[in-house]
């Protein structure tokens, strides 16, 4: 029978709010029950926490090791032992035929603190790597590099969450925050109450833009120069605070000069928001008292995703907002330890405490907690994409260990990297479903979920909070934890890993004590008492951290730093042939690759669409629920059409949490962050009744491989070669039906550079 432990407090398995909830245990049945001291979201919920508990008793839970047959290409069950005998043999002699290189780790934004710890600690230790990072790339990166550039520190809200209800105005730029976390709404509505005023910056009108007071929709990829025209109406009405600039901020004149040019007018060609409208907002923003930017993957998930962030940081600190109660710039977080999961070394140029890899004092300080030498530890390694793009090519690892993480799902040109998936000599999934990752994987590890099992995860406010173990988990599954010490010690590694979650996490303290973000303080029982712990917090009677830069900025000279971006637009640019731009984002009932959420009912999964305007939808002659396919130089997808007229007539909207959108997404890369370019590329809509197109064979993303049992078939020798490319056309769309005619019978740019880092020059 399985334990049962009564009243557990614990956290939503979802996304960075972590929503405080109880979970009963009654017989067989877990239930989920509200939390009200818990202040992130005092008992609040969306659907998806609301049914969480049903995934614990999902019938295609994976509870034996699979071991693929190469014969067969068909997976057998396996014990144990003879599993990781086998994973730890493979590494073994793929690093002794090809380097310490040959084997890679891909981690997770989902891990907890103490896996995301380990898993560095193993991928440097155990495997002596290089080659290790993580899905968290995809999400926060872009946001990430620019605070720590423009503050010395990225922390994605410096401030707690309910501070949003008491500023005068919000921008939230890139965020539907409506959908992607409901219980945060409540805020926005707070905020109105209380005389406030909500702006939206959105290609697509969504249920977040309905509880705003302005809502702006740009072209997709314009944010940025957005933010410059507004930085410009800023200087030009006075409204620049000139007494915080010099006290408190270095390169503000760089930026004024940078800015001269911006004038609203060209704002308005570049963007599509009308001059008056950037005026406006400028006005609005130069009067109020408190002002709180928030950026998220809307404006991150860009070529210039660092770039934009710098832009709209640049317009607080103009304003003197950053580092005020009530005020200031922060990033909504979308994983649901997207924060801890990029500061304790699952990254490829990072440590524990959110280190420099590269710091010859962090090198040692980490490697005295090991109890290894500092100069055995490897340097830094590729970014995630990248690393995906060098899997099974020569001089690429040829074997890959991937922790929560469905690559196949949500990676961007996803065939091109299902290609290199194939090309491995050894690929290992741990996970606890047979994810469409899991399903072209050698040796397949079934692992413990959220409910039954301990450990910390960081939420969007910088929390660090406590996920209790609820139920066991089912016989023969082992957690993560127990995997990587598993591995270990058959590799012979010189340091040790534990398996109990709270030693681990001493450990971490350890480690990051004295690091950017140190947890030196912070302790399974404070967390408990105190529903919570901010970092930083370097002491045992350090209360934490809640507000961050309200004294000084993290820099050396304790100022903030403005930089001076200019916009280039996206990678790539609509043409003849992809008259239109594509744009990806999450819908209310799933949860990225939607491996967990799709297996819900109580949820639905209607299955991903495309969503287009009137004027579109009328030119290829369909309507609304007939099928259509979407088609980019790196592949086709067909679904069916949702006419709307709150999308830009320019614009195709896609969700992302079924195979086929990234299967379409462009691989170039944020010079910076090497953030992928998931938001905006140019694409081609038409009926799929139109018959076949050329290119990748169309992906039909009506129903995901996960809602049954993937096929399983022999993984193939190479991947497809990829595309031919070239450089992009300069212009984007205008948003009226003329011009949208006008480009579906232009003559088509060249191709944009679509390789990995592309754009970098």
């Amino acid at each position: 029978m399985v334990e049962q432990v009564e009243g557990t407090r614990t956290h939503c398995p979802y996304c960075s709010l972590q929503c405080g909830m109880q979970l009963h245990r009654r017989g067989r049945e877990t239930t989920v029950a509200a939390w009200e001291e818990f202040p992130t979201n005092q008992g609040a919920m969306c659907r998806k926490g609301w049914t969480s508990t049903a995934l614990l008793r999902d019938r295609e839970r994976i509870t034996t090791p699979l071991v693929r047959d190469p014969a067969t290409g068909t997976f057998r069950a396996a014990e144990w032992d003879e599993a990781l005998d086998l994973v730890a043999s493979r590494l073994a002699d793929l690093q002794r035929r090809h380097g310490h290189d040959a084997v890679a780790v891909f981690g997770g934004g989902g891990l907890t603190n103490e896996k995301a710890y380990s898993l560095g600690k193993f991928a440097r230790v155990a495997l002596r790597t290089s080659q290790v990072d993580y899905n968290g790339r995809w999400c926060m990166s872009s946001a990430a590099s620019a605070g720590t550039r423009a503050f010395g520190l990225d922390r994605g809200l410096p401030f707690p969450l309910r501070d949003i209800e008491h500023t005068d105005v919000l921008v939230l730029v890139g965020s539907n925050l409506a959908e992607t976390m409901p219980p945060a709404a409540r805020h926005l509505d707070a905020l109105r109450r209380n005389g406030g005023k909500v702006v939206v910056v959105d290609p697509r009108r969504t249920a977040t833009a309905d509880r705003a007071d302005v809502v702006l929709q740009p072209v997709p990829g314009t944010d940025l120069a957005l933010a410059r025209g507004v930085l410009h109406a800023v200087v030009a009405g006075g409204w620049v605070d000139q007494a915080y600039v010099d006290a408190r901020t270095t390169g503000f004149e760089q930026v004024r000069r940078d800015v001269a040019t911006a004038w609203p007018e060209l704002t308005e060609r570049v963007t599509g928001v009308a001059a008056d409208d950037v005026r406006a907002l400028a006005r609005m923003l130069g009067e109020a008292e408190n002002v709180i930017v928030l950026t998220a993957r809307g404006a991150e998930q860009h070529a210039q995703g660092s770039d934009t962030v710098l832009a709209w940081v640049n317009v607080a600190l103009a304003l003197g907002q950053c580092g005020k109660l009530l005020s200031g710039y922060g990033c909504l977080t979308g994983q649901g330890n997207g924060q801890g999961g990029r500061e304790h070394g699952q990254k490829a140029d990072q440590l524990p405490g959110y280190r420099s890899i590269e710091d010859p004092a962090a090198r040692e300080h980490v490697a005295g907690v090991w109890g290894v030498d500092p100069a055995g530890l490897p340097g830094r390694g590729r970014s995630a994409y990248e690393l995906l793009d060098a899997i099974g090519a020569d001089g690429g690892p040829k074997g890959l260990l991937v922790f929560g993480s469905n690559i196949v799902v949500s990676a961007p040109n996803a065939h091109h990297v299902s290609g290199r998936l194939d090309a491995l000599e050894l690929l290992v999934v741990a996970d606890f479903v047979m994810s469409e990752t899991a399903a072209r994987a050698d040796v397949v590890l079934p692992v413990t979920q959220w409910a039954e099992e301990t450990g910390t995860m960081t939420n969007l406010e910088g929390r660090v909070i406590l996920r209790r173990r609820a139920v066991s988990p089912p016989q023969g599954v082992r957690s993560d934890l127990e995997v990587l010490a598993g591995l270990a010690g058959r590799l012979g590694a010189p340091a040790g890993f534990d398996t109990d979650p709270e030693r681990v996490f001493d450990e971490l303290r350890r480690a990051s004590a004295g690091g950017p973000a140190d947890y030196a303080g912070i302790s399974y029982a404070r967390i408990t008492d105190e529903h919570g712990v901010f970092w930083p917090c370097p002491a045992d009677d350090h209360p934490g951290t809640e507000r961050m830069f309200l004294d000084r900025f993290a820099h050396p000279d304790g100022r903030a730093r403005f930089h001076a971006v200019s916009h280039r637009g996206p990678a790539e640019q609509p043409c003849g042939d992809y008259p239109l731009y594509l744009t990806t984002g999450r819908v209310l009932a799933q949860y990225q690759s939607g491996a967990q959420t799709r297996r819900i009912r109580e949820l639905g999964d209607e299955g991903a669409f495309v969503e287009l305007h009137p004027m579109v939808a009328a030119r290829v002659g369909v309507g609304d629920g007939e099928e259509v396919r979407v088609r980019t130089r790196r592949g086709t997808m067909r679904a069916p059409a949702r006419v709307s007229t709150t999308i830009r007539p320019d614009t195709v909207f896609v969700p992302f949490h079924w195979v086929g959108a990234n299967q379409l997404t462009n691989d170039a890369l944020d010079p910076a962050s090497r953030m992928p370019e998931f938001k905006v590329c140019a694409a081609a809509v038409e009926a799929a009744s139109d018959g076949p197109v050329g290119g990748v064979a169309d992906a039909d993303a009506s129903t995901g491989a996960a809602d049954g049992l993937p096929t399983i078939r022999p993984r193939s020798a190479r991947p497809p070669a990829r595309p031919a490319t070239a450089a992009p056309s300069a212009s984007p769309l205008a948003t009226s039906a003329s011009a949208v005619d006008a480009a579906v019978t232009s003559p088509c740019a060249a191709d944009a550079d679509a390789t990995p880092g592309g754009v970098d020059g």
